[in-house]
């Protein structure tokens, strides 16, 4: 089974690579990744990625999937059964101005949230459109596996070319049901969650363990609850308030004015930090060589893969750090530092399909009626059966209305920025910007329009 990683440079392909070398571990050899084929535009970022990948094989020992690299998108798509598509159009330094924009005109700036989000997609939409018509012409049989934020807005854009063979991952709901889980004593892996959204925008109403709904329990359980990340953002009395917990991402929402400040007055952005930080990283491995297949050999100033466990360690200890601030200011426990999620997922949800493990996956998916007030082609954030058939939403029942509120009113906005990014529509681009619920003028959306286009977005 042949896997292609579009974004193949990226920093955290090895998390993708590691958890295939565990799967490769397994006594059954069906449906495993023969071949890794790691597309990228920048073959400074394939041989540096490269590097790490050649020493994490070396560690462990027994089958791995063979690794080659290109930057040709169609020779990377030719006859792959499965596209992991994880790409940053603009990269880091269009992630910066995404934050930076918004954040003169008094509004929020963050990668998928808010004016950032919406200036993303604008920019990626296309790329990603043209990906999905050359998967369908070069693959046809392939399923694609869209990591690529805006994840929600992405997949649905992607999905008017694939239909339901693409399929939307993120790890934050994985992560929130997981924690919730342990809070409540639970085998997370035992435990069924009723979760229903959007992409980064989404709650767990109940955990059903043995039958039994725990969430009442842990809602009047104050220790419990602000045991972990979530409860730790909200606070007790307001998840009581809500009856739900929310995914992360609606800490800017729910606490706009204090993640604001909070952003405003961080010394930088984490668009800047990341790209500070992976600047570095890049450059302490731009002087390997290119080891067989096409797969950088390493550099001589030390170990490739150190380096990058040491760089990822710390993006994990200060992910949504401003969010934990505005909070009351805490750490990341140690059991959400080992860089595990998304990857997990995408193996998870690779394995359903190609072994038909019947399996339960949160995941991004067209609606086709399980989310009752959205309609049947909306991409929504649901508990999907998986298997050999691919990803079905599971009914979800009735939504909370501020819920369905905010789903209806975000899906509109990505809906308008997919137009404005399909049709190159100014006034679709502005009404995207505008309708969104945390931006408080037409004008600011405006001006920040004015400012954005010309860079690209």
């Amino acid at each position: 089974m042949r896997l292609t990683v579009l974004g193949g440079g990226g920093f955290r392909v090895p998390l993708v690579h590691r958890a295939l070398l565990e799967d490769a571990q397994g006594p059954d050899a069906a449906g495993r990744c023969t071949e890794l084929v790691l597309h990228d535009t920048d073959p400074g970022r394939l041989s540096a990625i490269g590097a790490v990948l050649a020493e994490q094989t070396a560690q462990h020992p027994g089958p791995a999937p063979a690794v080659r690299t290109t930057t040709d998108l169609d020779e990377a798509l030719a006859g792959t059964d499965f596209v992991f598509s994880a790409i940053r159009v603009g990269g880091l330094a269009g992630r910066v101005r995404d934050e930076q924009l918004p954040l003169a005109e008094g509004l929020l700036g963050q990668e998928t949230v808010g004016v950032g989000g919406v200036l993303y997609g604008l920019r990626t939409v296309p790329v990603a459109t043209h990906i999905a018509e050359r998967v369908a012409a070069l693959a046809p049989q392939a399923w694609v596996i869209n990591f690529t934020n805006p994840a929600g807005m992405v997949t649905e854009a992607m999905s008017r070319v694939l239909g339901d063979r693409v399929i939307g991952i993120c790890d934050s709901p994985v992560g929130l049901c997981r924690r919730a889980a342990r809070a409540v004593g639970a085998d997370p892996d035992r435990a069924d969650y009723d979760y229903v959204g959007l992409n980064h925008l989404g709650w767990l109403r109940r955990i059903v363990v043995d039958g039994t709904d725990r969430m009442p329990a842990l809602l009047e359980d104050a220790p419990a609850l602000e045991s972990f990340e979530e409860g730790k953002l909200f606070g007790a009395e307001w998840l009581r308030a809500l009856g739900a917990l929310p995914n992360e991402y609606l800490h800017y929402y729910y606490h706009h004015r204090e993640a604001l400040t909070a952003i405003r007055e961080a010394d930088a952005t984490r668009g800047e930090f990341l790209a500070r930080q992976q600047q570095g990283f890049y450059a302490q491995l731009s002087s390997g060589g290119s080891g067989k297949n096409g797969v950088s050999g390493g550099n001589s100033t030390g170990s490739a893969f150190q380096a990058w466990d040491e760089t990822r360690r710390e993006r994990e200890e200060t992910y949504m750090a401003e969010s934990r601030q505005a909070s009351g200011g805490w750490q990341r426990d140690s059991c959400d530092l080992d860089g595990g999620g998304y990857d997990r997922v995408a193996l998870a949800l690779m394995r359903a399909i190609a072994r038909n493990e019947r399996t339960t996956l949160i995941l991004n998916v067209r609606n086709r009626g399980a989310v009752p007030g959205v309609d049947a082609d909306a991409v929504v954030e649901v508990p999907c059966l998986v298997d050999a058939g691919g990803a079905r939403p599971l009914a979800t029942g009735p939504v909370a209305p501020d819920q369905l509120g905010l789903m209806l009113q975000l899906k509109a906005v990505e809906r308008s920025a997919i137009e404005a990014a399909t049709a190159n529509s100014r006034r679709a681009a502005l009404r995207a910007l505008a309708l969104h619920p945390l931006v408080d003028s037409v004008h600011a959306a405006e001006r920040v329009l004015d400012a954005a286009r010309p860079l690209g977005a």
